[in-house]
């Protein structure tokens, strides 16, 4: 007779719904039923037998019985692993998947045959003309100049997405201040004033053609220029600081032409409310002459990430536990690296001049090294890595007791992927799809913003016009009504459209690329997930291993879920991207009216994303664990999802026995990828190792190579680890069938290796005892 333990406490309560509760399972009513059985119920006993199987004895009333998550699994001498006989599921979600895939592929040439994105590759003026545009007027005048720059603050600009004033291609930048009163005094003197000036003039020209003052009444020239400099192809006031004080021109405050005395920060806020809107073309050009002269290092450095992560998973399969170590030591030890190094440089910018500016300070900038000159960089980059280090640190104090029960699945996994290396290739695949969904998104999504005819809209500085928002003919706008009604407003170029029932579509169609993009992200994430999760099960499931392992399990199962399980992946992939669609509508909803909420609607739209996040969360959580069902029963996605849930409920002690702790061990793994790789780049692209290797020279950026490669190398980290993430959900799951269908005995013999029943029964029974 099995001998009795201690009755749980409350502790074992919430011990046991740790995990569901992180994952945002608030299962009130399970917590409820384990407390109460706290005066009266025994807990199930793990024993050893003499054959060195292990014999499970649940007393009555135990969580294997509980009838509120459905019956265990029985004994069934037929079953051997994924089941072969299959029939499809889910077609209905089948067919409507298939139907959106084939009204994508319309959208996306009815989009090639409208748009034109050379329209996204230049700057427009305000009568829609390209500038820098070969074989048109512009093509030797590649800068945008804004007449007025201080109207870009205006709140038309967040609905419009054009700042209200005029604006004109130019071939440079104004160099100096000078206002149109200033130019038009000093002409009477000097000529070349008006030269220098009707440059930044709509129509420039050796003299006058008009009155001075009707050029001024007819907005044909700007009332002030100041120096700038070219960014992102426009003109950009030239900022930098003196004495600690942000100056232009090495002044702080000046003339705006109208009268007005204007000081420095409220030209900054003025280009801050333009960069909102602009391209990246100018810096895509240095990023590019970056990439061109470092891509042969950011190869050697993704293929050296990726022979690292592949030693890993080897070495994984023989040392898990020094390896453990290894990711635990190593992490702790880049991190206290980054954080001795932002100290160094802290400490170096100490009485520097202008190192005490604040980010917000310095506002925009076209050279990025510039804020790594600020203090207040370094010290953000230190604090935050001090973070990591003590959540670190402490999660490995805390979940010190349950590292052995990641290690033996960490074996087992490694053994797993050891007789099925094929599983290893198939992230690459996984990335072939993911980027032939990307590229189609971005495509579809330019050419539907380039589609139709220019849109010239009414914009008033003020916003105060009836008028404002209204279209217009930009040749006949200053003889009409509406420019008499409303003194100041212009017709300016707003957008691409039609009056065709395209044209009118064109923000719906883009929701739609959005959606069917999320959809298909998330379906190629649950085939892959589906795909590793039926090979995995066919290495479980095979009694004598190797020799029952099916052949091709991964192809096999790759063939299963194409075939039968389509709807099914498509359905559990639409409830995610439902959810991730309402996420971004938040979000957006968020950025344009951050500064018309008041603090109740702040709160609750806070409270509404942090719901929608968790919900996300909890979904992925429950669509992975219902693929490894359909991977091995085949049947549909409701009733899949539902039996893993049960089968977790009935085995919630063993759930909170595995915990995340494995997939914290697999995350430690990616961050020391990363960070070596990261390292090496650090020091080879800032030249600190030229004793060694000598590094590239002429970098514009030299964080853009490093990024890259350590963004590229946690990926393929990620794509390795990720196989042993699955791989051990989906031997945890088969895991915990095996104990429910046998018993360990001749008859019903367990498929698992009794290195993982031991760590596993007897990690269960030390939590039981807590």
């Amino acid at each position: 007779m099995a001998k009795k333990r201690k009755p749980p406490s409350i502790k074992d309560a919430f011990l046991s719904n740790s995990v569901l509760l992180r994952s945002g399972l608030l299962l009130k009513r399970q917590l409820l039923i384990l407390m109460s059985r706290q005066a009266g119920s025994s807990w199930s006993s793990w024993t050893l037998g003499k054959s060195g199987a292990s014999t499970i004895e649940e007393p009555p009333g135990s969580d294997l019985e509980d009838e509120n998550f459905g019956s265990p699994r029985t004994f069934d001498p037929d079953f051997k692993g994924p089941v072969a006989d299959r029939s499809c599921t889910d077609v209905l979600c089948c067919i409507i998947f298939i139907l959106f895939i084939i009204g994508y592929i319309l959208l996306g040439l009815m989009a090639w045959v409208h748009g034109d994105p050379r329209r996204v590759a230049y700057p427009t003026d305000s009568n829609g003309h390209f500038c820098g545009q070969k074989g048109t007027p512009n093509e030797n005048k590649t800068i945008l100049f804004y007449f007025n720059l201080f109207s870009c603050t205006s709140p038309s600009l967040l609905v419009n997405l054009q700042c209200p004033t005029t604006q004109i291609c130019v071939s440079k930048c104004p160099e100096k201040f000078l206002t149109y009163m200033e130019m038009y005094f000093m002409y009477r003197t000097r000529e070349n004033y008006w030269s220098y000036y009707s440059q930044f003039c709509k129509a420039a020209s050796a003299k006058p053609v008009k009155a001075f003052t009707q050029l001024l009444l007819d907005d044909d020239c700007p009332t002030a220029i100041f120096p700038s400099r070219p960014f992102l192809q426009r003109c950009f006031p030239d900022f930098s600081t003196k004495n600690g004080l942000l100056t232009i021109g090495n002044k702080t405050t000046f003339n705006d032409g109208s009268g007005k005395t204007r000081n420095v920060v409220e030209l900054r806020a003025a280009a801050n409310g333009v960069n909102k809107i602009l391209d990246a073309r100018a810096i895509g050009m240095k990023v590019f002459e970056d990439y061109a002269t470092t891509w042969y290092w950011i190869l050697i450095g993704l293929t050296i990430a990726m022979l690292l992560s592949w030693m890993f998973v080897i070495l994984l399969r023989v040392t898990a536990g020094f390896l453990f170590w290894v990711f635990i030591l190593g992490v702790i030890g880049i991190l206290a690296y980054g954080i001795w190094h932002c100290y160094q440089e802290y400490s170096k910018l100490q009485g520097k001049p202008n190192s005490h500016l604040s980010i917000y300070n310095i506002g925009i900038q076209t050279d990025i090294s510039m804020y790594f000159q600020l203090k207040q960089t370094w010290f953000t980059f230190m604090i935050i890595l001090a973070i990591l280090e003590v959540i670190v640190i402490v999660m490995l104090i805390f979940l010190r007791d349950r590292i052995r029960v990641s290690i033996a699945l960490l074996k087992e996994g490694s053994k797993a992927i050891g007789y099925i290396p094929s599983t290893l290739i198939y992230p690459v695949l996984t990335f072939i799809f993911l980027s032939i969904c990307i590229s189609y998104w971005a495509v579809t999504a330019v050419y539907l913003a380039t589609s139709g005819t220019p849109i010239y809209k009414v914009i008033a500085p003020e916003g105060q016009c009836e008028h404002e928002n209204k279209t217009c003919d930009p040749e006949i706008f200053n003889t009409t009504e509406i420019a008499k009604a409303c003194p100041g407003a212009h017709c300016n170029f707003a957008f691409y459209g039609g009056k065709s029932l395209y044209h009118q579509y064109i923000t719906t169609f883009q929701i739609v690329n959005l959606f069917i993009f999320l959809w298909l992200i998330n379906f190629v994430i649950a085939l892959g997930q589906c795909t590793l999760a039926g090979a995995f099960a066919s290495y479980y499931w095979a009694l004598k291993k190797p020799d029952d392992i099916p052949p091709h399990p991964l192809f096999t199962a790759f063939g299963r879920a194409i075939r039968y399980h389509t709807g099914s992946l498509a359905f559990g992939s639409l409830i995610l991207a439902t959810i991730q669609m309402v996420r971004l509508v938040l979000q957006y909803l968020d950025n344009r009216l951050k500064d018309a909420q008041s603090n109740i609607s702040r709160f609750l739209q806070c409270c509404l994303k942090c719901c929608f996040w968790c919900l996300e969360h909890v979904v992925k959580f429950l669509n992975r664990h219902a693929y490894v069902m359909i991977a091995i029963y085949g049947q549909n996605f409701c009733r899949s999802a539902r039996d893993a849930f049960n089968l977790l409920m009935r085995n919630v002690l063993k759930v909170a026995v595995m915990d995340r702790v494995t997939e914290f061990v697999l995350t430690l793994g990616k961050i020391l990828v990363a960070g070596c790789i990261g390292i090496l780049a650090f020091l080879l692209f800032t030249e600190r190792i030229p004793m060694i290797v000598e590094g590239p020279t002429s970098l514009n950026y030299y964080w853009v190579p490093l990024l890259t490669v350590i963004i590229g190398s946690y990926l393929i980290a990620h794509g390795f680890f990720s196989v042993y993430a699955m791989c051990i959900d989906t031997i945890f799951i088969c895991f915990l069938e095996d104990l429910e269908r046998n018993d360990g005995s001749t008859a019903r013999p367990y498929y698992m290796s009794q290195s993982l029943l031991k760590i596993m029964s007897k990690q269960s029974s030390q939590t039981k005892k807590q």
